[in-house]
């Protein structure tokens, strides 16, 4: 199909056809359809015009000596941008006034290792909750705004279960931009406040996700969403890009080694697919050996469409209606779900899901084995990982990364309830000793 560069209105991100490129997007070569393969020209599109596929970002990857690039990324700033010659963003990209997310800590969790079997030295945990905003969203808004920029969007905006609001409102705020986000009514009050508190227009929708995620498609198509760029619908393809970093990020810190075992928090699905893109990446510079890697997904019993999808031997994930205290987790009909299917099934992974207690339980444990206090979508992960380690399906004798992608600050409500001082006593060491908590 012959295809026109997309060049947008700085004044209201209209689209009009040109013959060159509009706009500098370094490595990124253009859109590519997922189903299809069908290529387009760079652009606020994310939809195949001939199959309605949904589309990606194709590289020129700086193909070459190894050894030059891992040096050029190792000489970089602390930040998703030290990878930016492997990103849709240009050069000067870490000038510009942005959050900066990403090189968040790398915990090797060897208490957590002895509690669920894994042999120590082998565990270790990505905690994403160090983000600018504590969630991993911080690294797919930087992407999505720098696309928004480039092609002269003024508000930003997007659907979202929590975290991202939050994301989107902080990152606007610093790069000047307008934003309006929009969530379901029964959000977290956490997430309520943290999604305000930037300045921009918050605006709860009565339904769940995925009724927020269809107003804002319908809103994109009217006059009032012109100039408008939404960082999870229109920008898609540019903000699903932010999660490979943490496949970079990694890989480098395990030493340029990939890891055996990933267990990754699955919502949409973008997430675990990027990841997978991402190390796929990396082998294909030489940055790390090639070796076999097994990637597990990780779901709330009360919102499982993926996982119910995979142990039925399916193909197709029928959409559910979600139920379970994992909001940021509630999407009950995953954009990318057949693809997280294809890629558990090709690795030798699984999909599983563990319940809203156990989510709690596994919260805890993580908070009280490693000091890190995870959101319930960590709760999810770690609780996962503990499942499929006493199912035999982890490996616990090979390198297991779990995925933290954010703060159990913001879901306080989960664990509220049975985290509560351990007594109440008079100032006095008598009432301390009456207490029995002297040890």
């Amino acid at each position: 199909m012959a295809v026109q560069t997309v060049e947008t209105s700085p004044a209201t991100g209209a689209t009009a056809a040109t013959g060159t490129p509009a706009v500098d997007f370094g490595p990124a070569s253009g859109l590519s359809c997922r189903e299809c393969g069908t290529r387009f020209e760079l652009g606020p599109i994310f939809a195949c015009a001939e199959c309605f596929g949904p589309l990606e970002v194709a590289y020129d990857l700086p193909l070459g000596d190894p050894e030059a690039l891992r040096k050029k990324i190792e000489s970089g700033p602390a930040n998703i941008w030290r990878y930016a010659p492997l990103l849709p963003v240009p050069a000067d990209v870490a000038d510009k006034p942005n959050l900066n997310p990403g090189w968040t800590k790398l915990v090797k969790a060897d208490n957590l290792a002895r509690e669920i079997g894994v042999e120590p030295g082998k565990l270790f945990v990505k905690d994403d909750s160090g983000n600018p905003t504590h969630s991993f969203k911080d690294r797919v808004v930087a992407q999505a705004l720098e696309a928004a920029r480039a092609f002269g969007f003024t508000t930003l905006s997007c659907s979202s279960t929590g975290n991202l609001a939050g994301a989107v409102g902080a990152a606007a705020a610093r790069a000047g931009f307008r934003s309006c986000v929009f969530i379901p009514h029964d959000l977290e009050q956490g997430k309520v406040v943290m999604a305000a508190v930037y300045g921009g227009e918050l605006v709860g929708i009565e339904g769940n996700y995925d009724d927020v995620n269809r107003f804002c498609s319908e809103l994109i198509g009217d006059p009032l969403g012109e100039g408008w760029g939404f960082v999870n619908v229109n920008l898609r393809p540019y903000y699903g890009e932010g999660s490979k970093t943490l496949a970079y990020e990694i890989c480098e810190q395990l030493g340029w080694v990939l890891p055996d075992q990933l267990v990754i928090p699955i919502a949409s699905g973008s997430q675990l697919t990027k990841i997978d893109k991402g190390l796929k990446e990396l082998i294909a510079l030489g940055l790390v050996e090639d070796k076999p890697y097994k990637i597990f997904g990780a779901q709330a019993e009360g919102c499982s469409p993926v996982s119910a999808a995979f142990k039925a031997g399916q193909d197709v994930v029928r959409p559910q209606k979600p139920n379970t205290i994992a909001k940021s987790l509630a999407i009950g009909n995953p954009a990318d779900g057949p693809y997280v299917l294809d890629i558990a099934r090709r690795t030798g992974g699984a999909v599983e899901d563990v319940d809203d207690q156990q989510v709690v339980d596994a919260i805890k444990l993580l908070a009280r084995t490693e000091g890190i206090f995870a959101e319930t979508a960590g709760g999810v992960t770690v609780g996962v990982t503990r499942k499929l380690v006493e199912a035999g399906l982890i490996d616990p004798a090979l390198t297991t990364v779990v995925l933290n992608t954010g703060d159990g600050l913001k879901t306080l409500d989960a664990v509220a309830e049975t985290s509560q001082a351990s007594a109440t006593i008079k100032p006095s060491l008598e009432a301390f000793r009456s207490a029995g908590l002297a040890g």
